[in-house]
């Protein structure tokens, strides 16, 4: 089962890098986000896979391949806490206290709404 996740982290590791690309060209660098809307897509799709797996008892191989795999490798904690400590270092204080408050709230928030969303499809 450990190839299921390490598949399934890869095809995540590069979707992250490429939105993060995407993102921070699209829409700059002053707040971080192409790490943000990662987490939060990220919390939003982990959280309707719960609701499915859930629902509909999938397989152990499968959860291991897009939960573990694909939703570990794509979203990145490290990161969020990498780029609070630098805007915490360039004095960017009510940056850093959106970023992180509204990554943690906003990214509950779309997991809930993702496994709701699981149970109305």
């Amino acid at each position: 089962m450990i190839w299921w996740a390490a598949a399934g982290g890869m095809v995540g590791t590069i979707a992250r890098y490429g939105l993060g690309m995407w993102a921070g060209k699209r829409l700059g660098t002053v707040f971080p986000w192409g790490t943000w809307i990662i987490n939060i897509s990220g919390s939003l799709l982990l959280g309707w896979l719960y609701g499915e797996f859930t629902q509909h008892n999938l397989s152990p191989a499968l959860w291991m391949l897009l939960g573990t795999g694909f939703c570990g490798g794509y979203t990145t904690f490290s990161t969020f806490g990498y780029e609070s400590i630098q805007l915490m270092e360039h004095k960017k204080y009510r940056r850093m206290a959106v970023y992180v408050l509204s990554s943690v709230i906003v990214g509950v928030i779309a997991a809930a709404i993702g496994y709701r969303v699981s149970y109305i499809l």
